[in-house]
């Protein structure tokens, strides 16, 4: 059965940690939803590690969809988060046609939008107006890369510490029911979720977060050179690598197709 928004707030309620991955495709929302993981989000992540992209600014809302829709078909009864692209939030009006997009033709539960400045609380605002759940972001937000200069750690200053305290309890005010906390100090981000009511998901944000999130590819060593707070759980990519060369050996020497992969006419 799905989980709901208020599963999630139960766990954080009772100290249960919550367990977020990425998926992007009918296959592999077809594993998570066989496991023991709570919740999906189809990031934006998905323009670096399924489209290529140096960043995920390139990815607009309707690959947001496209995605979301063949993860949801294989993962009928999870519950997904799609993230809201680039430019796809910055006025209300336009937030709230595009959240009702990836909810209605995405097939999502709910969508995500990163930053807590006032413009994105109005955002957030209106988009739980219209009924739809909201997660934020802050921290290390992907789509500001080029403010950043890269992708850094924030929060590391006393001025930057407050102001993301302020803005998650901004978040949380504007209606959102979760928070991502992305690639800050692990005290900040014990610290925030110590004062927030809703749960917080950390990805590169400590231990102390009410739960984790990593992009699929990462955790599965699909990413050449993943980030410090990643942990491979599998080497897929070399398994991969290595049953393309059997196959190719294979069929090189003929071995391939042996008589058992053959049809024969009806006798």
């Amino acid at each position: 059965m799905t989980k709901t928004v208020t599963d999630f707030q139960k766990m954080k309620d009772q100290g249960e940690k919550i367990v977020m991955v990425t998926a992007y495709d009918y296959a592999m929302g077809k594993a998570v939803a066989q496991s023991a993981v709570d919740l999906i989000l189809i990031g934006d992540s998905v323009g670096m590690a399924v489209l290529g992209y140096e960043t995920t600014l390139d990815v607009d809302v309707e690959q947001m969809i496209h995605h979301s829709m063949a993860t949801r078909r294989g993962a009928p009864d999870t519950f997904i988060v799609c993230d809201m692209p680039f430019m796809s939030y910055h006025n209300p009006e336009v937030a709230k046609e595009n959240a009702a997009d990836l909810i209605v033709l995405g097939k999502a539960n709910a969508v995500k939008l990163e930053g807590g400045t006032p413009s994105r609380i109005a955002a957030i605002e209106a988009i739980v107006d219209c009924e739809i759940p909201v997660c934020g972001h802050i921290g290390l937000t992907p789509q500001s890369v080029h403010r950043f200069g890269g992708y850094k750690v924030q929060g590391k200053s006393s001025d930057a510490h407050t102001e993301l305290i302020r803005q998650a309890l901004a978040i949380q005010e504007a209606g959102a029911f979760m928070l991502v906390l992305e690639g800050i100090p692990e005290l900040l981000g014990k610290e925030i979720s110590e004062q927030l009511r809703i749960p917080t998901i950390g990805i590169g944000a400590g231990r102390y977060t009410d739960g984790q999130v990593l992009v699929l590819q990462d955790m599965l060593g699909f990413t050449a050179k993943p980030a410090k707070f990643v942990k491979v759980y599998a080497e897929l990519e070399k398994l991969s690598i290595e049953a393309l060369d059997a196959y190719a050996s294979e069929v090189k020497d003929g071995s391939f197709p042996a008589e058992k992969n053959t049809y024969y006419p009806i006798k």
